[in-house]
């Protein structure tokens, strides 16, 4: 700090250095080095100091010690290095002595100023170096110190490190700028602390210097203004926020001076009306409203205003506004005053809300209620209302003219409604309903007989309902009266129609039941309900009442053919028949014929099913047993014919097979005779065979009786000529519990057929299947499968469950039967029919259960359906 001090001595010292030196040349003596000396002293810092001494005190002693040891000639020469080194050590401690007292207050004072400033110091040279910055600096950015003591050197990579990147560049630029100028340097900066944190600071500096006016070097301040910072932005922010939100309420924000003086507008004021503040500013300051308002709202308008800044009062008014299309809109404007804590009015602020829609609405809703009075008055029912509590307070036009009463006959003396136009026997009802709708706010709908202008009663529906408001609150109560006599009347009619049709399906000889159009069932009569022994409600819980009645009452072996006839019935629409056994509620199955059919509305939708049911046991009892004895009767006549047949053929073939047994007789003898005669032997070879050939055209005879003729051949389709034997054979299979499944490929083409032939091949191929499965305990299933194998050919297979057939190799032998009863003529017949037909009937044992017998027909070439 010494030298620091006492830079600006220099020229002095370094004259006297100057001149100590001269002398020292000139006089060959060391006290001219004096003056060097002293100038090292005053110019040297704390550790130079020290090492002088040092090297002082080593000197003196060696040239003493020297003295005293070389030659007297030398001695004299030593001592005076000697006085020298003492003389130097001397003024060096006088120097220091000297320095401390002209320095060391302003010192200590120094240092008690910047250690007691919450700021951290710097100092630079006069062309912007920095030198030292005060300790703190270091702490704060975490640093190490070089040095002890207040200052400590920091060269700009220091800057650089703790300065944030993005203000560095700035902070500098500033920097230059006040270097070439001279002027004080005022920077704001973010610096950053030892924790890696930045921090706002304030960087001032100012240049000092001598007496002279000549600068010495920079130095400043660097404050902490973090909290100032942060404030300020909190505050920008709330302003940006206050500013947006004002920009962003629907309304037009507006304030004046006391007196009128417009001084702030909105951007919603400028949006709306097109205009600044500028324009609603007369020429003198004050609020002029020429530009804003209609010119028949403007005088009213701002002479009202000018009445509330006169006695102080809140600033309300409806206007039209202009607005920056150029049109006029309804606008409501409320302005109230700012005043002091004395009371006296500061400014005035105001806001104008756009309530065009809410003006033309409610003038609609003026001309609607106008509208709705004259539609009230003139709507065919009687109308009135009353207060929340009770009391009547309208009725319209049509409740006087029908009734005879006015508002006046219906309000009691209490203000309660008298209700004099109903019916005695039944007001007292009303009333305690009426009270009961006043006291909970619960809507209530009555009938009773009401008054009429003549003194007649005719029956009235009153429906009465509260308006309420977005509270809940009940507002009002309206009425509305309907006259509904002609209805009642109706009603009436209508039940006692209701009432015989019941009795009529009730005593119905058969069992009714409705299901809607999926099939639900939805009415049951009495007499199915009897049958089944349950009711419809005892099946609710159940997922479809359809399937659990299905489930519960049809014969297992039916169930299935049941279920999938109505569900292509419920699917396309079509009428249902099926006859199958139902369970009794006393478990027997009895045999019913169930159909139904669709009931549509006028658009043709389904809307109903509506089915009926009848026990047809009986009958099916008669026609098994009628059945049973067309068999014996067809057994018989069988028997009979076969036995007619059989004896016409032994007639027939009797008497040439006796001629043929007597010439060969006769032949036999002619040969063996001595000598043969050889010519009678050969006429009786002759007759014997002019009588075989006799018995064959008796045989031929017989065959031809039973030879169809190929003429009768038609092209058909083999679907509807399956369809026609299935028919046929339907009711026997029913009755033997088996279904029959069809599986006839699509697009096949047309055979040429005998159609009787064919089916009788049919009929007696799932008669047989029908036969082999009277056996077999479950579900019994025969399917008849029509494909096309080949390009010439079609395929008819009648597939059974039974248990297979024994004898494959001799089924269609003529006289053999696995049937008691059989002829065993039947599928030999078969295999005949197809055989002339041009094709093939043979037999495969299934590898599961039961046979299946397949025949070929070929194809009528060019037709394809």
């Amino acid at each position: 700090m010494t030298a620091e001090r006492s830079r600006q001595y220099w020229l002095p010292a370094i004259v006297g250095t100057a001149i100590g030196v001269l002398l020292f040349g000139l006089m060959e003596r060391p006290f001219g080095l004096l003056a060097p000396v002293a100038a090292m002293y005053l110019y040297a810092s704390g550790k130079a100091v020290w090492l002088l001494r040092a090297v002082w005190t080593v000197a003196l002693l060696g040239s003493a010690v020297a003295a005293t040891l070389l030659a007297a000639d030398m001695r004299e020469h030593l001592l005076s290095w000697t006085a020298f080194f003492a003389t130097a050590l001397c003024i060096g401690e006088f120097v220091e002595a000297k320095a401390s007292t002209l320095f060391g207050a302003d010192m200590v004072e120094a240092l008690q100023i910047v250690k007691s400033m919450p700021v951290f110091t710097w100092s630079a040279s006069p062309d912007g170096h920095v030198t030292h910055v005060s300790a703190g600096t270091f702490a704060f950015a975490g640093m190490k110190q070089t040095t002890q003591g207040l200052f400590h050197q920091f060269d700009n990579s220091a800057w650089r490190r703790i300065i944030h990147p993005e203000d560095y560049d700035d902070l500098m630029s500033i920097r230059r700028s006040s270097l070439i100028t001279g002027f004080a340097f005022d920077a704001e900066a973010r610096i950053r602390r030892h924790d890696g944190v930045y921090r706002w600071f304030r960087l001032y500096g100012s240049l000092s210097c001598d007496h002279k006016g000549k600068p010495t070097g920079w130095y400043g301040t660097m404050i902490d203004i973090e909290e100032r910072k942060v404030a300020e932005e909190t505050l920008l922010r709330s302003e940006q926020q206050l500013q947006q939100l004002i920009d962003a309420v629907p309304a037009a924000i507006w304030s004046t001076t006391s007196d009128g003086k417009p001084t702030y507008v909105n951007k919603r004021f400028t949006q709306m009306t097109g205009l600044t503040i500028e324009d609603i500013t007369a020429g003198d300051g004050f609020l002029s409203l020429k530009l804003v308002l209609h010119p028949d709202d403007c005088d009213d308008a701002m002479a009202t205003f000018r009445r509330s800044r006169e006695a102080g009062e809140p600033y309300f008014k409806r206007y039209r506004q202009i607005r920056s299309n150029g049109t006029y809109r309804w606008t409501e404007t409320r302005a109230e005053p700012l005043r002091d804590h004395a009371g006296a009015i500061i400014n005035w602020y105001g806001q104008s809300m756009d309530i065009h829609d809410a003006v033309i609405a409610r003038q609609a809703l003026e001309q609607s209620e106008r509208q709705l009075q004259l539609l009230v008055d003139a709507v065919p029912a009687m109308i009135w209302s009353t207060t929340p509590e009770g009391h009547p307070v309208f009725v319209n036009k049509r409740f006087m003219d029908v009734t005879g009463t006015t508002l006046e006959d219906a309000t009691g003396p209490d203000g309660m409604p008298t209700l004099c136009t109903i019916h005695p026997e039944y007001r007292d009802n009303a009333r305690s309903t009426l009270m009961d709708a006043f006291a909970t706010g619960a809507p209530c709908m009555m009938r009773y007989p009401q008054l009429r202008s003549d003194g007649s009663h005719r029956w009235s529906e009153v429906r009465v309902e509260p308006s309420r408001d977005k509270n809940g609150e009940v507002l009002q109560w309206y009425a509305v009266c309907v006259d509904i006599d002609d209805q009642v009347q109706a009603h009436d009619a209508l039940l006692q129609s209701e009432r015989s049709l019941r009795q009529l399906v009730e005593t119905l000889p058969a069992m009714i039941d409705c299901a809607t159009p999926d099939g639900e069932p939805i009415y049951r009569s009495k007499q199915l309900r009897e049958f089944l022994g349950y009711n419809l409600e005892d099946l609710d819980g159940k997922p479809s009442r359809l399937d659990a009645t299905l489930d519960d009452g049809v014969h297992p072996s039916d169930l299935q053919g049941v279920k999938e006839r109505y569900a292509h019935s419920l699917a396309t629409g079509e009428p249902y028949a099926r006859r199958h056994r139902l369970r009794r509620f006393d478990g027997e199955y009895r045999w019913v014929e169930t159909r139904a059919g669709p009931m549509r509305d006028a658009a043709g939708t389904i809307v109903q099913w509506n089915v009926i049911c009848l026990d047809i046991d009986g009958e099916m009892r008669v026609q098994e047993e009628l059945r049973q004895a067309q068999e014996k009767i067809a057994r018989a006549s069988q028997a009979a014919s076969l036995a007619e047949l059989s004896a016409s053929i032994a007639h027939e073939v009797n008497q040439p097979l006796a001629a043929i047994v007597a010439n060969s007789h006769a032949c036999q003898r002619w040969l063996t005779a001595t000598p043969p005669n050889i010519e009678r032997a050969i006429r009786t070879v002759e007759r014997v065979i002019r009588d075989a050939n006799g018995a064959a055209d008796v045989v031929s005879r017989i065959r031809a009786l039973f030879k169809q003729s190929g003429d009768k051949r038609n092209v058909s389709t083999l679907k509807s000529v399956i369809a026609e034997v299935c028919d046929l054979i339907i009711e026997e299979a029913n009755r033997r519990e088996t279904r029959i499944v069809i599986d006839v490929e699509p697009n096949l083409p047309l055979v040429a057929v005998d159609r009787v032939q064919i089916q009788q091949v049919l009929s007696n191929l799932i008669r047989n299947a029908i036969d082999a499965m009277d056996g077999v305990v479950g579900d019994k299933v025969i399917r008849v499968r029509v494909s096309c194998r080949s390009d010439d050919m079609v395929q008819i297979a009648v597939s059974d469950m039974g248990p297979g057939v024994a004898f494959p190799d001799r089924v269609f032998q003529p006289f053999f039967s696995t049937k008691e009863q059989g002829m065993g003529m039947g599928l030999s017949i078969c295999r005949s029919i197809v055989e002339a037909h041009g094709g093939n009937l043979w037999v495969d044992v299934n590898s599961s259960q039961g046979a299946t017998f397949v025949f070929s027909l070929p194809i009528n070439p060019g037709s394809i359906v």
